[in-house]
């Protein structure tokens, strides 16, 4: 499956709190999705196929079905229709927006940055009371900044930041970009040891120093290939961190693990799972 895929998939098999206005409400599709987070893709994609299939388009789940079903597809082409549907022939459901925030996200993964930006600014102009704009805004912030246009990028930044309220996750994944305009969040308890970063959310602060030996998959400077990266792995079930060094690289390490046989048996493993050449680093 292409990167793009992929990271649509897993967006939808690990939505979390913040993310619910992307959480199916029809039965059946909640079923598919069910089936997917079982591991049983291709059951799910068939689920969702038949209902797309079977269903008027006039039916008040139809968007519904076909945002899943783009959020499921098997390549970023598949998805990209899907979820361009239900822009144009559901403007008025509210997966319409939800759509563009995920194609903002699809087109960034597949460096089309302006695409991605075109996607986030028809969600402000469409849709402005959309609980949804805020991640427009961040999607189509980084979008801005791929294309060295730091003033329309930090125009959506400081206005995602600002919006945040008391979503801290949230918060924290904006401020990684607000820091470059000269804007921060609002100061929070400092907890007792710095946070771990999300396995789903590159943006959060990076790790806290680990001890043992981890295994080193990617080292780029793009978020969005860490995010995707990020979240391939937490599909697969590895715990995965963010490591930043003095050369601006951000790297992402699997583990740790105790011993250095285990974490070359893990090394292995990725190897064969991911491709490239995995590493093992010995943490200090």
């Amino acid at each position: 499956m292409k990167a793009g895929g992929l990271l649509m998939v897993a967006l939808l098999l690990t939505a979390r709190p913040p993310d619910r206005l992307s959480a199916q409400s029809d039965p059946r599709l909640k079923a598919a999705v069910e089936l997917a987070q079982n591991g049983r893709l291709d059951s799910a994609r068939a689920v969702v196929r038949r209902l797309v299939a079977t269903l008027s388009p006039r039916d008040s789940a139809y968007p519904e079905a076909l945002y899943t079903q783009g959020m499921l597809a098997t390549d970023p082409t598949a998805t990209a229709t899907s979820l361009q549907r239900v822009v144009v022939e559901y403007g008025t459901s509210p997966w319409a927006p939800q759509a563009l925030v995920r194609l903002a996200q699809l087109y960034l993964v597949q460096g089309d940055p302006a695409s991605a930006t075109q996607s986030a600014e028809q969600l402000r102009r469409d849709y402005p009371d959309s609980p949804a704009k805020l991640r427009g805004d961040f999607w189509g912030a980084q979008a801005y900044f791929n294309l060295k246009d730091e003033a329309h990028g930090c125009a959506l930044i400081q206005e995602a930041l600002a919006g945040a309220g008391d979503d801290v996750e949230f918060k924290n994944q904006v401020s990684f970009y607000a820091s470059r305009c000269g804007a921060s969040a609002p100061p929070t308890p400092a907890p007792a040891t710095p946070p771990t970063t999300d396995t789903a959310h590159p943006a959060t602060p990076v790790a806290a120093p680990v001890q043992g030996f981890t295994v080193q998959v990617l080292a780029v400077k793009s978020a969005a290939q860490v995010d995707a990266m990020l979240t391939r792995l937490k599909v697969m079930g590895f715990t995965a961190r963010v490591v930043r060094d003095t050369s601006g690289l951000i790297k992402v390490r699997v583990g740790p693990y105790p011993t250095r046989p285990e974490a070359q048996r893990q090394q292995a493993l990725l190897k064969a799972r991911l491709g490239g050449q995995p590493f093992v680093v010995e943490e200090p």
